[in-house]
């Protein structure tokens, strides 16, 4: 399947803003998130900051926890998450130590993103000093349907689309792109391997 403009992609990814368009209307910020796994969806989430009165649940986070727990297992290797907005340095960290091994968003963020202002996602240096915990940057996809994923901000409300659009926290430039597409050699494979089956029985199980 073609990174940038798989079926699978697209349909995750309209689900993903389907989602944030339901996070706006149940009060939170407009943001949503799906993680998939062979083809099918294992967990999703819209924001629930204000519903749980807790900062840290933004969608990202509690599609991650609820990922590990549907698994049985904190590595989330062979997934993929969708989100309609770039995930910030907070939920990119998340992403990184679950291994997630592959991000897909919709628009930039280059106030707040893990990628466009904290380089996050893509940083080496997580991977090559712990490798026991950190598996190496996932392959990410910006820029998908980003002009769908504007169009629902903007439905959620107007006037805090407009206010988003003049503080350029927001970008959506029309150009899918693929950052890091992995290519998982001999001793990438092995370290996976001791990551779940032996590294991760010391303080993560």
């Amino acid at each position: 399947m073609n990174a940038t403009d798989g079926a699978l992609d697209r349909e995750m990814m309209a689900r993903a803003i389907a989602l944030s368009r339901a996070s706006g209307e149940a009060g939170e910020y407009p943001y949503g998130a799906v993680i998939c796994r062979d083809g099918r969806i294992v967990a999703e989430s819209i924001n629930r900051v204000t519903a749980d009165g807790d900062v840290t649940r933004h969608a990202e986070v509690v599609a991650i926890s609820e990922a590990q727990k549907f698994l049985g297992t904190v590595d989330l290797a062979d997934c993929t998450i969708y989100v309609n907005a770039e995930p910030c340095a907070f939920c990119s960290y998340a992403i990184r130590e679950s291994r997630i091994g592959r991000v897909v968003y919709a628009l930039s963020s280059p106030h707040m993103g893990g990628l466009s202002k904290w380089p996050v996602l893509d940083d080496r240096d997580l991977s090559d000093a712990v490798p026991e915990v950190f598996a190496p940057p996932p392959e990410i996809v910006s820029g998908l349907m980003a002009a769908e994923a504007e169009e629902a901000i903007r439905q959620w409300n107007p006037i805090a689309a407009r206010v988003l659009e003049k503080r350029q926290l927001f970008d959506a430039d029309g150009q899918t792109r693929v950052v890091n597409r992995r290519v998982a050699g001999l001793a990438q494979r092995v370290m996976a391997a001791l990551r779940r089956t032996f590294f991760d029985r010391f303080g993560r199980r």
